[in-house]
């Protein structure tokens, strides 16, 4: 089974907040379906100008209230269904980069980008097996409620699109469970996550074949990986370096997001022992830790030209749990902050 990526301790209920982005995406969909934005951000006490800072965090009550005042404006209850939608296409270039160095949809599940990361502290998806299939769990942080409906068909279409469009065989959603009662029309969900749907469960999940662990993730389109690696494509090719510092380097770009990046974890990807790394390493003239902080310190810069990523993504990318650990880092390779360097 794929591990799961570890997470900080979470926050108190006073203390859990979320990223503007959740909150953009959110106003995104009033647009869309004709909501007042204006009006929406006034009633949470916010300006427009408020939320221009994608590192700023508001707590993740407001999002709560924003969720149901959009669903009661719009007459929308499947509300999450759409900012689940927006939410997938606002963060594919993160996936793009998050898969660029996987082969299999367990590879790639191994390193999901985090929901606690990226958009704050709301809930997380836990991977399950369950018999034949595997459950993608969505378990939030306070216990379920009708409240939360939104959030969780939200998250729960995020993780079905990843899944529908990330191999080249299809993957089809076997069954989805729901937390809440069954509403009256089923028309949307259906859409979203097929026609074998479960209400007032324990929690809201999808179940997929286990078989679908192994399939081959579709690859990004040469040209556009060309792109994305130009400057640093010299880390991954023969060159001055030996064929060993290039493989590692591959090893370690596909285990950066995962975040478990010791010395034993990327011995033990590239089938040698922990001894025999360390020496070819010393006959390199190089250390692990060394090896690795240059790595990131390349990947910071190139990811913070790639103005699409925010630096809570790119600190996700790189390994880090956390923006504030990824900027301490960052300055002490650079002298500023991500977002200074970015702003140049």
């Amino acid at each position: 089974m794929p591990k799961q990526r570890p997470i900080n301790p979470l926050p108190s209920v006073a203390e859990r907040t979320v990223h503007s982005s959740a909150f953009k995406a959110l106003f995104q969909g009033a647009q869309a379906l004709d909501g007042n934005v204006a009006v929406l951000i006034a009633e949470i006490g916010l300006t427009p100008a408020d939320l221009d800072d994608a590192e700023r965090r508001y707590p993740v009550a407001d999002l709560y209230v924003l969720y149901e005042l959009l669903a009661q404006r719009t007459a929308t209850p499947d509300i999450g269904v759409y900012i689940g939608r927006i939410d997938y296409i606002r963060h594919l270039n993160l996936q793009l980069y998050a898969c660029s160095g996987c082969s299999t949809f367990r590879e790639y599940l191994n390193i999901m980008p985090s929901v606690l990361s990226i958009v704050g502290d709301i809930g997380e998806f836990k991977v399950r097996r369950d018999g034949e299939l595997i459950r993608l769990d969505w378990e939030v942080l306070t216990p379920p409620n009708n409240n939360q409906r939104y959030v969780s068909d939200a998250s729960l279409t995020v993780a079905a699109a990843i899944v529908n469009s990330a191999c080249v065989r299809q993957i089809p959603i076997r069954a989805a469970h729901f937390h809440y009662a069954q509403p009256d029309d089923l028309s949307v969900l259906k859409q979203a996550f097929g026609d074998n749907l479960h209400f007032s469960k324990a929690k809201s999940c999808l179940y997929l074949d286990a078989a679908s662990l192994d399939y081959v993730l579709i690859r990004p389109d040469s040209e556009w990986a060309l792109a994305l690696a130009q400057p640093i494509r010299h880390l991954f090719e023969d060159g001055e370096d030996n064929d060993f510092i290039v493989a590692l380097r591959k090893t370690l770009l596909k285990l950066l997001p995962s975040g478990d990046i010791g010395l034993d974890r990327a011995a033990s990807s590239l089938n040698i022992s922990r001894r025999t790394l360390q020496r070819r390493l010393a006959d390199a003239g190089t250390q692990y830790l060394q090896l690795l902080q240059n790595l990131r310190s390349t990947l910071a810069v190139q990811y913070l030209h790639d103005e699409r990523l925010s630096i809570t993504e790119i600190a996700f990318l790189l390994g880090y749990m956390d923006q504030s650990s990824f900027s301490a880092a960052f300055r002490s390779w650079h002298g500023q902050s991500p977002r200074d360097f970015r702003k140049k």
